[in-house]
Formats: structure tokens, C-alpha cells, sequence
């Protein structure tokens, strides 16, 4: 794909899709790569997809990266890639929207392991939960976490949300049967948090 050039320099000081962090630009076909290296962390994908892939290929990474790009609605799902303000690709965020009739959404996140643990999943949450409920007049956010993702329970606790339900040793993976934990966050709990 041919880089596209410009003759003025983009100002993001007043961009709905930035913070003091993190910016949210459109998955490009050419973040391919992004997506192929970090397939390799199976730890990673298990807690986020709650299983282990097959081998990463270099194709397969690909034709994904195509299917998602230029915030193509794939699935219900709209994925953007994560760069640092100094534009750094450093994780992959989605946002899903197949449930307008009763308010809810939810958000996939992935962050690269280098860059973990330096608040840029949060931030970028941060940015999602805004359009969802701000833009999209949404009314609640849903999360299921595997039991072991510390990571992302922390996230989810210091954005506010609270665990609704644990549904017992309800997913196999690894050899063994894990609790599944539920989370949620209402856009009038978001209002008082976020205000």
C-alpha cells in the first residue's frame, strides 16, 4: 500500500480521538505486521480470546488486517490501532456495537507486551467508553474477564466498572476450567466517575 502524503501537518491539539497518552487512529491494511508479531504471545491470547490460535501466519495476518481496516464494520466491530502521541503503534482496541436496541456495547483490547502496564489500555478505554456513551447515547458497558487476567481486572476496577456475576469454571482452556468474570459499567456510574 502506497503511504499517503501531506502537504499540512495535521494539529491534534483539539481531536476527539486523543488524550494526554494515547491516539486512536483507523486499522490500516499495513499494520499487518502489528498484528503477526504479537500472535505470538499465547499467553496474551489466551486470556483475551480465551483460547490458543494455530501458528501466526504471515497471510492470515493479512487478509485480517484487510478485513478490519479503514474502520470497516466487521462483525459489529470497529477497530482502531493505538499509537503513543509520538505515534508509536503500541496496541489494537474495538469497539462492538450489536446491541442498539438495549443500549450495551463492548470493547476488545490488545496491547502489545512491551508497551504493557503504562496506562495506554486505559487511556484508550477511556477514548471508547466516551463515544459510546457520549457520542453513540449508549447506556451500558460489558466485559467478561478470565479468571488469572489481573491485568485487565485492574483496568476495569479503576475505570470504574463492578463485578456483576462470576459464572463458574465456565471456559476450557489450558487444561483446565476457568471462572469467567462479568463487568459493567452504566453510562449514569460513567457520569459521576467521569465527570
Amino acid at each position: 500500500m502506497e503511504e499517503e502524503s501531506f502537504v499540512r501537518e495535521i494539529v491534534y491539539d483539539n481531536y476527539y480521538w486523543q488524550n494526554n497518552l494515547v491516539r486512536l487512529r483507523a486499522w490500516s491494511e499495513d499494520d499487518w505486521e502489528w498484528d503477526y508479531y504479537t500472535n505470538f504471545d499465547t499467553s496474551a491470547a489466551r486470556l483475551a480470546d480465551y483460547e490458543v490460535d494455530l501458528p501466526p501466519t504471515p497471510l492470515n495476518s493479512k487478509k485480517y488486517s484487510e478485513r478490519i481496516a479503514n474502520l470497516c464494520t466487521n462483525n459489529c466491530r470497529i477497530t482502531f490501532a493505538i499509537e503513543t502521541l509520538d505515534g508509536i503503534h503500541v496496541g489494537r482496541i474495538n469497539i462492538l456495537l450489536d446491541d442498539d436496541k438495549n443500549g450495551t456495547f463492548g470493547i476488545g483490547l490488545k496491547i502489545d507486551r512491551e508497551h504493557r502496564g503504562k496506562g495506554y489500555g486505559t487511556s484508550a478505554m477511556k477514548l471508547l467508553l466516551k463515544y459510546g456513551f457520549m457520542e453513540r447515547r449508549l447506556n451500558k458497558y460489558s466485559v467478561s474477564v478470565l479468571e488469572g487476567n489481573e491485568g485487565s481486572i485492574k483496568m476495569h476496577k479503576k475505570l470504574g466498572c463492578e463485578q456483576e456475576g462470576v459464572l463458574k469454571q465456565n471456559i476450557y482452556t489450558n487444561g483446565r476450567y476457568y471462572d469467567e468474570i462479568y463487568f459493567g459499567l452504566t453510562k449514569e456510574m460513567y457520569l459521576n466517575i467521569w465527570k
